[in-house]
């Protein structure tokens, strides 16, 4: 197994892609730490952690606050006494246009996405510069490479994520550290489905459009979680400052 006696901190890990992650990072053997602001739900993916023949610990927190990071990362290293690999994935995509796009929509997209992974990048850092090794990988999206519509917001978290996954590759290389990002596609999560709604589509009607790829499909939460693992495992160990899209060939036209 590639993460025995690792230990990984994925965000947002209660739903959706990070759920997914978080189960793909146990059954590789690996402790694993995941926040969320759903404490049935923690409960529910601890168990899945456990099934998986891993070890869990459940933080509740929100990536927005400095201190919810500062203690998810102290509670992490006070469990398990380490932090090898560190996935931000926490975000939001609430679809709007520039004009109508709120501020709080706006903060609460750049917050989540952007700023969550910085703060949590900030507290965990120390302790991999310490032991001059680890792994941060980053959930950007199709769209940080690209617009899309009605997402200006969602776009700008999304692209300056990739940005600072750059940054962070060059600063923190030298101090054996790898920083990249991955960049879904149309995934099936609950996010999907909620854009659908506040898009006024059928979901059948989400899923015709998000089918227009060279696949001919939307992505599972597994596929991306596969990505994850393999870069933040040592099989990656000469990759670094990339952004990998994993969209079914969505932005290869």
């Amino acid at each position: 197994m590639r993460f025995t006696d690792r230990v990984a901190v994925i965000t947002g890990g209660t739903s959706g892609i990070g759920r997914a992650t978080a189960a793909a990072f146990a059954g590789e053997g690996a402790a694993v730490a995941f926040t969320g602001r759903d404490q049935a739900r923690g409960a529910e993916v601890l168990k899945e952690i456990e099934v998986a023949g891993g070890r869990g610990l459940f933080v509740a927190a929100d990536v927005r606050s400095a201190e919810d990071c500062r203690r998810a990362v102290a509670e992490t290293l006070s469990a398990f006494g380490r932090i090898d690999v560190l996935f931000n994935n926490a975000g939001v995509y609430l679809a709007n246009d520039a004009v109508a796009c709120t501020e709080e929509e706006w903060d609460e997209q750049i917050d989540s996405s952007l700023k969550g992974a910085f703060l949590m990048s900030k507290f965990a850092l120390p302790s991999m510069i310490e032991r001059g090794s680890g792994a941060i990988v980053n959930n950007s999206s199709g769209w940080g490479l690209e617009g899309g519509d009605r997402a200006v917001a969602y776009c700008a978290a999304k692209g300056g994520l990739i940005t600072m996954t750059k940054a962070m590759a060059i600063d923190h290389g030298p101090q054996g550290i790898r920083v990249n990002a991955v960049c879904p596609g149309d995934t099936m999560t609950q996010m999907e489905r909620a854009d659908a709604e506040r898009r006024g589509w059928s979901w059948e009607h989400y899923l015709e459009v998000a089918a227009e790829r060279p696949l001919g499909r939307m992505g599972e939460p597994e596929e991306v979680a596969a990505l994850v693992l393999f870069l933040a495992s040592d099989e990656a160990s000469f990759i670094t400052g990339t952004a990998i899209p994993v969209d079914g060939g969505g932005l290869a036209g």
